[in-house]
């Protein structure tokens, strides 16, 4: 039986283990070979894979043994697409049998009105990733035009190495904490071991869960696809004419007139009145002392007698 320095000593040795395993170097992961970039993943899907993360682990490291220089990548691959189609109703139920045949499913799909009797669709499809191609080609068939196409693929094949990597040194740490608990003799001991326990499960869980999201996104290509109605397509005509659109217009002007009308009254006299007032009473008054001024000077000057040329006296001729 350990002595209660032996068994602090160990439950010491198996939070270090759990330090060492939180900070585990992503570097320490085997890179990937190069030259597998462009191998379709074969990473097992929820229904291949029933024992969770362990599985798929085990999986993808035995998909590795068979290639031990070209280990499996995992990319998460993605379409978008834009189709010019005839009929959308008829599209969107052999999208359906397309996602069916392919191993997929459709994720979701909205549609809106786009016109008198025409339907503009938004569709995502989730199917195999290794049939991304083939499901490509008979979207395509299904198109009068194919407006945009564009095709992506995340490797996530490092992430997914070292979360496994993260995964083996959590479940040693977990391993040896098991086994200190087992010997513990005093309850404080016991929870003590309990709480570090918890708290590797949890991380555990937390890597398991985004290992099972990365496969599973690895498994199952995503294509969004944007249906537009053959309608739409056609070039644009003039629409007939609408005497109420006019009528409607021609008032909107009428009132935006007279608004206009009414702000430039509102300003002249609130602004432009009390100035021109402020300017013109001067004025006025100057204008009223000059004209008393003239007149003064009119009264004051005398007249003068005019004679008129037959009052002259002219002197004889001699």
């Amino acid at each position: 039986m350990k002595t209660p320095l032996n068994l602090k000593l160990s439950i010491l040795a198996g939070i270090m283990a759990l330090a060492i395993s939180a900070c585990a170097a992503p570097a320490s992961a085997p890179a990937p070979s190069s030259a597998a970039y462009n191998q379709p993943s074969s990473a097992p899907s929820d229904a291949a894979a029933p024992g969770g993360a362990d599985s798929e682990r085990g999986a993808v490291a035995s998909a590795g043994e068979s290639q031990p220089n070209q280990p499996v990548r995992l990319i998460i691959r993605n379409a978008d697409m834009t189709i010019v189609v005839q009929d959308t109703q008829a599209r969107l139920d052999e999208l359906n049998k397309i996602a069916a045949d392919y191993g997929g499913y459709v994720a979701s799909a909205s549609t809106s009105q786009a016109g008198e009797n025409s339907l503009q669709a938004q569709v995502t499809l989730r199917i195999e990733s290794a049939q991304l191609d083939a499901a490509l080609d008979r979207i395509r068939k299904l198109a009068v035009e194919v407006r945009s196409e564009s095709i992506r693929g995340d490797d996530v094949t490092a992430e997914y190495v070292d979360l496994d990597a993260q995964l083996k040194n959590l479940e040693a740490a977990e391993a040896q904490l098991k086994e200190i608990m087992a010997k513990a003799e005093k309850t404080e001991d016991v929870m003590a071991v309990f709480e570090q326990l918890t708290a590797i499960r949890g991380q555990i869980e937390q890597i398991k869960g985004r290992m099972k999201y990365l496969s599973q996104s690895a498994s199952l290509a995503t294509i969004n696809l944007t249906l537009i109605p053959d309608v739409l397509a056609q070039p644009v005509q003039i629409a007939g004419w609408r005497p109420d659109g006019v009528a409607k217009d021609a008032l909107e002007a009428l009132i935006s007139a007279l608004q206009g009308l009414a702000t430039l009254a509102i300003w002249f006299v609130i602004v432009l009145l009390p100035i021109l007032l402020i300017i013109a009473i001067p004025i006025v008054i100057l204008i009223a002392i000059l004209r008393r001024i003239v007149r003064r000077g009119r009264k004051i000057v005398p007249a003068v007698p005019v004679t008129s040329a037959t009052d002259s006296t002219v002197p004889p001729a001699s």
